[in-house]
C-alpha cells in the first residue's frame, strides 16, 4: 500500500460564520497523514453554480442541515475512494463527478464533493511533509495576491439601503502584503471614526465591512475616499473595487433595483458605470449587469475595460464553458474564482489555466458564508493569483485567510512578489 493511500472519510456538520449549517471533511490515509476541509456557502449565488444540497428538514435549521451531504461522503464516496492514493487529486476529482452523474453535482451535493476534494489535496500535501500552497503550486515565482477589503457592505450582505452590495479597498501602491494588510486595516478603522463623526452605524455585515445607513452608491465611496485621507493615504496607494451583484436586480423588463425600487434599463446601468468610473479612482467592478447578460458585458467591456477590470463572477461561476462563451463574445477581461461553484479542486485548476491563456485576470475569492478554512489562501500563492477576496480585515474567518498569506509571506520572505 503506498504511504498516501486513502484509509478513511468522516464528515460531520458544522456552522458556518451566518450560523448556517455546513460540512467539514476528514481524510486519512495509510502513513498518518489527515487532511481537513471545511466548506462555505454563498448568499448571492448564480443560477448555474453546483448545487448546495440541504436536507429540507423543517425541525432542523430550518431545513439547511447537511446530514445528507455527510451521509454521502461518509457512504457513497468513501466506498469509491478508499484504497485510492490521495495525491491522485485529479484521478479523484474525475471519479467524485462521475459518481455524482449530474451536471451541477446535485445528486450527492456540491459541499460534500467539493469538501472531499480539498481535504484530499491537503492529506497528499500532509503526506509528503510539505505546505499546501507547495504541493498545488502551479508557479515557479511565488507571488503574493493584492487583497481587496470589503469594507463597506450593502445588498444582499447587509440591512441598510444599498444597492450595491461590496465597496472593497484595494491596496496596489503596496510594495509587500502585510504592508497591504496594514494599509487596509487602517484605511477600514479610519472609516469607523468617520461614519462615528457622522453619527452613521458602525455596526457591520455578512463579510464584515460596516453596513451604514447611505443609501447612494456615491456616498459610499467618498465616505471611503475620506476615510483612506484621514488614514493619510493619497489615491496614488489604492483603489476602490465594486461588487455591483446585479444578478439580484434582474427582472424581464431590465434590473430593478431591490432597496431603491427603481427601475433601469442595461444602458442605464452601462452609464451609471461609466459616470462612475470617470468620477472616481474605481479599479474593477464586479457583475455589473446580470448572469445571462452577456451582450451587457461585452458593451461594458468594450467601453471601459481598456482601464477597468470588469468582472465576472455570477457570469461565469468558475465555470470553463461559460468561461468560453465569455471569450468567444468578448464579455468581461476578468474572473472571479471560487472553488465551492464549481466543486473540485481540479476543475477550479482548469478554469484559471483558461482565463491565464485567454488573458483574463483571475480573482480567488471567499463567501458570504465562511469558515475558518484557509484553503484559499495556499490555493492563490500556488495559482500565482494577482488578487484575492476574502472580507474586511475584521471577524476571524476573513482575517484567517490574511493572517495565513501574511504567514505564507513570511516563510517565502525576499522570494515573494507583491502587485498586479
Amino acid at each position: 500500500m503506498e504511504k498516501a493511500t486513502i484509509t478513511s472519510l468522516r464528515a460531520i456538520e458544522i456552522l458556518d460564520s451566518r450560523g448556517n449549517p455546513s460540512l467539514a471533511v476528514t481524510v486519512k490515509t495509510e502513513c498518518g497523514a489527515t487532511g481537513t476541509a471545511m466548506v462555505p456557502s454563498g448568499a448571492s449565488t448564480g443560477k448555474y453554480e453546483a448545487y448546495e444540497k440541504r436536507d429540507g428538514d423543517k425541525e432542523r435549521y430550518g431545513g439547511k442541515g447537511r446530514l445528507l451531504e455527510c451521509k454521502a461522503v461518509e457512504g457513497e464516496i468513501a466506498d469509491a475512494l478508499l484504497g485510492m492514493p490521495a495525491d491522485r487529486q485529479t484521478a479523484i476529482d474525475t471519479l467524485l463527478c462521475s459518481l455524482d452523474g449530474t451536471p451541477n453535482k446535485s445528486r450527492l451535493g456540491a459541499g460534500a464533493i467539493l469538501g472531499v476534494s480539498m481535504a484530499v489535496a491537503r492529506a497528499a500535501a500532509a503526506s509528503k511533509g510539505v505546505e499546501l500552497w507547495q504541493y498545488l503550486s502551479a508557479e515557479d515565482e511565488k507571488r503574493l495576491p493584492v487583497p481587496m477589503m470589503n469594507i463597506l457592505n450593502g445588498g444582499a450582505h447587509a440591512d441598510n439601503p444599498l444597492d450595491v452590495q461590496e465597496f472593497m479597498i484595494v491596496p496596489s501602491g503596496a510594495h509587500s502584503f502585510r504592508e497591504g494588510v496594514r494599509m487596509g486595516a487602517e484605511i477600514y478603522h479610519a472609516l469607523k471614526a468617520e461614519l462615528r463623526s457622522k453619527g452613521l452605524e458602525t455596526g457591520v455585515g455578512d463579510e464584515g465591512g460596516f453596513a451604514p445607513s447611505v443609501s447612494s452608491t456615491e456616498e459610499a465611496i467618498e465616505l471611503i475616499l475620506a476615510a483612506a485621507k484621514r488614514a493619510g493615504y493619497s489615491e496614488r496607494k489604492f483603489r476602490i473595487s465594486l461588487d455591483v451583484a446585479a444578478s439580484e436586480w434582474v427582472t424581464s423588463g431590465g434590473y430593478r433595483l431591490p432597496k431603491r425600487g427603481n427601475t433601469v434599463s442595461r444602458e442605464e446601468l452601462c452609464a451609471t458605470m461609466e459616470v462612475l468610473c470617470k468620477k472616481y479612482p474605481i479599479f474593477s467592478i464586479e457583475d455589473p449587469l446580470g448572469e445571462d447578460d452577456f451582450e451587457g458585458f461585452r458593451k461594458l467591456t468594450a467601453s471601459l475595460g481598456d482601464k477597468h477590470l470588469i468582472v465576472g463572477d455570477d457570469l461565469f461561476v468558475t465555470n470553463t464553458e461559460r468561461l468560453e462563451e465569455g471569450i468567444a463574445s468578448l464579455a468581461a477581461n476578468a474572473i472571479l474564482i471560487k472553488p465551492n461553484q464549481i466543486g473540485t479542486v481540479s476543475e477550479t485548476v482548469r478554469v484559471i489555466e483558461l482565463a491565464k491563456k485567454n488573458g483574463y485576470a483571475f480573482i480567488l475569492s471567499h463567501r458570504s458564508g465562511e469558515t475558518e478554512d484557509t484553503f484559499i489562501a495556499d490555493f492563490a500563492v500556488a495559482m500565482g493569483a494577482p488578487l484575492i477576496k476574502t472580507g474586511a480585515p475584521c471577524r476571524s474567518e476573513r482575517v484567517a485567510k490574511y493572517n495565513r498569506l501574511l504567514a505564507i509571506e513570511d516563510f517565502l520572505g525576499k522570494d515573494a512578489r507583491y502587485g498586479i
